[in-house]
């Protein structure tokens, strides 16, 4: 399946595929939904208006969308951030999600290389993520792809 696997940022007119993957991800993880009232999570109505906000604002992120013979089949969000411990941008990834139909068969694994390339080639020097504690598929996919542990616990507080 990889050989077919192309990625590319969300556009306009690719964000129909991203408020696809996203929402069902947003509304079907058990993982996020755990969590979700924590995050004051707004919907499929936040959703189309932070997709619309990475399409204005381009250089607070994107989305990172994943296709195999033209079917948007993964997807995952992408914030700028500076680090004061590397001296440089580094990015957030968060929402990772690969479509139920698509799962095991390394469209995960080819996306995150090619977003690692990508981030790369524009100056970032780290990706940072977080992960649900209970989540051990995706600490065992994180783990594959090279990332360690920080032994702390994200937290939010809703403004």
């Amino acid at each position: 399946m990889t050989a077919a696997l192309h990625c590319e940022r969300m556009t306009t007119a690719t964000r129909d595929d991203a408020f696809r993957l996203l929402g069902a991800f947003l509304s079907d993880d058990e993982h996020y939904r755990a969590a979700a009232g924590a995050y004051g999570d707004g919907g499929p109505e936040a959703l189309r208006r932070a997709l619309d906000l990475f399409v204005a604002r381009p250089e607070l992120g994107f989305v990172w969308l994943a296709y195999d013979r033209g079917a948007a089949v993964g997807a995952c969000v992408v914030c700028w951030a500076i680090s004061t411990s590397r001296g440089s941008v580094v990015a957030k990834l968060d929402d990772v999600t690969i479509g139920a139909e698509s799962q095991r068969r390394g469209v995960g694994a080819t996306m995150l290389s090619a977003l690692s390339a990508h981030l790369a080639a524009h100056g970032a020097t780290r990706i940072d993520t977080a992960c649900h504690r209970d989540n051990t598929g995706g600490w065992r996919f994180y783990a594959r792809a090279g990332f360690v542990p920080l032994d702390e616990e994200r937290l939010a507080l809703l403004l």
